[in-house]
C-alpha cells in the first residue's frame, strides 16, 4: 500500500511540480509526503495551530484568510494546483505557529510534507530551494497587489477583483456565496457590498440570484 502510494505521489510530483527535478528529492518527497484530501469549507489551517505538515496543492483551491488584532478578518490570496504556502513555509522554518487560517475553497488533494524536512532539504537541494524562493516572491507580489487594493483602490474595484479571482479559482462563472460572507472577507459591510453588487449587475458584469453571482467575463 505505501509503495503504491509513493508511486502516486511521484507521478503527482512529475505533472503538477516540474520544477523539483532533482531524482534524489522526488524519492524523498514521494517516500516521506502522504496524499491528503479535503472537502469544499473544510479547514485545513487554523490561527495559533502547530504546523506539522506543509502542503503542495495538486488539485482544487485553498483560501487563505489573516485575522486582525481587532478579530476581523481579510482575504489574502488562493493558494492553487501546483503551488505550496508561502506563509506556511516561513512558520515552518521559524518553528512558529500559523497566523493564518486556511479553508479549502472546493475539494482538494494535496501532499503533505513533514516540517522536519524543510531546513534539510532547502540547504541540499536547489530545485527545492528555487521552489521556496519563488513560492516566496509569487505570494510576496500577491500581498503587495493586497496592500495596494485596500490603500489605493475604491471598493468597487476591489470587489470586482475579488469576485473574478473566486471565479478562477473554482474554476466556474457561477459562485455560491452571500453578500455577507462577501463582506466578510472584504472587511467590509453587507449593505455596501449589496449596493455595489447592483451597480455591477447594472453594468452587466455579474447577474444576481439567491445567494449566487453569476461574473460575466
Amino acid at each position: 500500500m505505501k509503495e503504491k502510494a509513493s508511486l502516486e505521489i511521484e507521478q503527482i510530483l512529475r505533472e503538477y511540480f516540474p520544477e523539483l527535478s532533482e531524482e534524489a528529492l522526488i524519492k524523498l518527497i514521494s517516500e516521506n509526503g502522504q496524499l491528503s484530501q479535503v472537502k469544499a469549507g473544510e479547514k485545513i489551517m487554523e490561527y495559533g495551530q502547530s504546523i506539522k505538515s506543509m502542503p503542495l496543492l495538486y488539485d482544487g483551491a485553498i483560501k487563505i484568510m489573516r485575522r486582525s488584532v481587532d478579530e476581523h478578518e481579510l482575504f489574502l490570496y488562493y493558494l492553487q494546483a501546483g503551488e505550496t504556502c508561502a506563509v506556511s513555509l516561513t512558520c515552518c522554518m521559524a518553528n512558529e505557529q500559523s497566523q493564518i487560517r486556511a479553508v479549502a475553497e472546493e475539494d482538494s488533494n494535496m501532499i503533505l510534507i513533514p516540517v522536519h524536512f524543510m531546513d534539510e532539504w532547502t540547504s541540499k537541494f536547489k530545485s527545492w530551494k528555487n521552489f521556496v524562493m519563488n513560492t516566496y516572491r509569487t505570494r510576496f507580489e500577491e500581498l503587495l497587489n493586497t496592500i495596494d487594493g485596500i490603500a489605493f483602490h475604491k471598493m468597487d474595484e476591489r470587489l470586482w477583483t475579488y469576485l473574478v479571482d473566486k471565479s478562477s479559482a473554482r474554476n466556474s462563472h457561477q459562485l455560491d456565496i452571500t453578500h455577507q460572507e462577501i463582506a466578510f472577507e472584504l472587511n467590509s459591510t453587507r449593505e455596501v457590498i449589496s449596493r455595489l453588487l447592483k451597480q455591477l449587475e447594472r453594468s452587466g458584469q455579474v447577474k444576481l440570484g439567491r445567494n449566487k453571482i453569476q461574473v460575466i467575463v
